[in-house]
């Protein structure tokens, strides 16, 4: 780090600069900020709003990690009331080093390669599974054999082990209903399967998220600070719109201070807070910026746009023995099947959990109880699209986050929950479950037509708090994609954005794994074009 104030931007002699300022300490930005770190010539400043985890147990412990939710580690963003889905959900964003790797459960897919060809095919060029399995095999150090797998990368991956009797007998009902155990990560996609998930934690119990796998190992790299509590308010651009730095929340009192940065801005503040702070910049939809009194830098529609999530419907049944305490995560298994024929990924993904999941269920009237396993049916492709808006031109109020859920017009979405919920209803009557499953506490045995079935999702459904593609990457002549290719923000020069946001459509399975190859793909880019 230098205080060479750059061009004369700054009226502070003593402002910081940086090579590279990657705004967002999560899931992508750590993983980003640790490989441009790695060349010794280079400096990175990492900046996360929230503090660090080094020393908080309740986030490195991998099984607390329920605890985390609507605390102080939370910015627990409430959704727009919704006109087909429950309004009281609330979206989970971390507000910690390591993003929601640090916050939520640790489950790791390798992205399926058909989810990446899409990417790919909807031109972001260079993305396609050619391109980005051989980083995802980069990242992880994984306990299971193959050479498919990476085993000396800083991600590490275990198999949860069988170890829940519940558990046990869900899978053994799965394959009595005709959904095999299946391997996950093999490389092939997994049609209709089911099987125990790969979580990326270390042997000890702790996560192995992006900030305890990249981060910890290098906390005194000379050439990267990480800045803890640095919440950053506005990006700072010149005269030729060239981002040059940040503004930044100094101290309590909310002075504002500014980083430079000599080559590039990338933000990777996640699927909610990127545009968010895009639009505090003045790049997104024109009318909407000027109707909260923002100068418009850049008109870009899609800014806030292309909102996507993984909603879950939830069954819960009454367990007729008490239930595992000591496992991993409680949410262990996963479950995919196609819903109809034709299908080149499943449209269907279940999870299973060993605790009680009452909390959309039980303010509607349904029972609950303390010995309890659900399944959560969710749609791993939802047509549903959202946005994310701003409620003011002020940082500090919350953005208006509008998942529009079950709003597809054609009705895929609920076809697709529904469906599931009976699906999991045929697994749980299954012979090996006899010994586990009581009374149906949600939606309950009278609640049977397709149209039953609907109604009970619409007010009780959930998040899998997987958003994305909310600053699309794209084509260079779609106007509704505000990034390239290769994650620039369209309009202006020296600015990226690397995180869940850039998806130009969800991946079938839990995010968290594409999220880090993502921050690995940023860092080649941006690598690639410094040289």
């Amino acid at each position: 780090m230098t205080t060479t104030v750059p061009d004369a931007s700054s009226p502070r002699p003593d402002t910081p600069v940086y090579d590279y300022i990657v705004v967002g300490g999560g899931s992508s930005g750590a993983a980003l900020a640790a490989r441009l770190s790695e060349d010794p010539q280079i400096s990175v400043a990492l900046l996360e709003a929230g503090p660090t985890d080094v020393d908080l147990d309740e986030v490195l412990e991998l099984r607390r990690w329920p605890e985390l939710l609507e605390s102080g580690l939370d910015w627990d963003y409430p959704i727009e009331p919704q006109e087909n889905g429950n309004s009281f959900m609330r979206h989970s964003r971390a507000k910690v080093l390591g993003g929601c790797s640090s916050h939520n459960s640790c489950i790791a897919f390798w992205p399926p390669r058909e989810d990446l060809d899409q990417w790919e095919a909807m031109g972001a060029t260079g993305w396609g599974a050619e391109h980005t399995l051989p980083l995802v095999k980069k990242l992880e150090n994984n306990r299971a054999e193959g050479d498919h797998h990476g085993h000396d990368g800083p991600v590490e991956l275990m198999d949860v082990p069988a170890e829940d009797p519940a558990g046990v007998a869900l899978l053994e009902a799965a394959a009595e209903a005709g959904i095999p155990t299946t391997t996950f990560n093999t490389g092939e996609t997994v049609m209709k399967g089911a099987n125990w998930f790969q979580i990326n934690r270390k042997q000890d119990g702790t996560r192995s998220s992006s900030s305890v796998s990249y981060l910890h190992p290098i906390l005194d790299r000379e050439n990267l600070d990480i800045l803890t509590d640095h919440w950053v308010s506005e990006v700072l651009f010149d005269d030729d719109r060239r981002a040059y730095g940040v503004r930044h929340v100094a101290d309590r009192h909310g002075r504002q201070a500014e980083i430079h940065a000599r080559a590039e801005v990338i933000l990777s503040a996640g699927a909610i807070d990127t545009p968010k702070l895009l639009m505090l910049s003045g790049i997104g939809p024109a009318e909407h910026l000027a109707e909260q009194g923002l100068d418009v830098r850049v008109d870009a529609p899609g800014v806030g746009s292309n909102l996507q999530d993984h909603p879950e419907a939830v069954i819960s049944w009454e367990s007729k023995q008490p239930m595992y305490r000591d496992a991993t995560q409680y949410w262990e298994i996963g479950i995919f099947s196609p819903t109809k024929e034709g299908l080149d990924r499943p449209d269907l993904m279940m999870h299973y959990g060993s605790v009680p999941f009452d909390m959309h269920t039980y303010r509607q009237g349904y029972p609950t109880a303390d010995e309890t396993f659900c399944l959560t049916p969710n749609v791993t492709h939802a047509k549903s699209r959202g946005t994310v808006r701003l409620r003011s031109n002020d940082y500090r109020d919350k953005p208006a986050v509008d998942p529009r859920y079950f709003t597809d017009p054609e009705g895929h979405d609920m076809a697709v929950a529904v469906a599931g919920i009976r699906l999991a209803r045929e697994i749980v009557s299954q012979p090996a479950m006899s010994a586990w499953a009581g009374r149906e506490l949600a939606p309950g045995v009278d609640v049977q037509t397709d149209e039953e079935i609907a109604d009970y999702v619409r007010r009780t459904h959930n998040t899998v708090y997987h958003p994305v593609g909310s600053v699309r990457m794209g084509a260079d002549d779609d106007a509704m994609s505000p990034l390239d290719a290769r994650l620039r923000v369209k309009g202006v020069t020296g600015l990226r954005v690397a995180d869940a946001s850039v998806m130009p459509e969800h991946v079938t399975v839990n995010p968290n794994i594409t999220c880090f190859m993502i921050g690995e793909k940023a860092a080649q880019l941006i690598l690639a074009d410094r040289a």
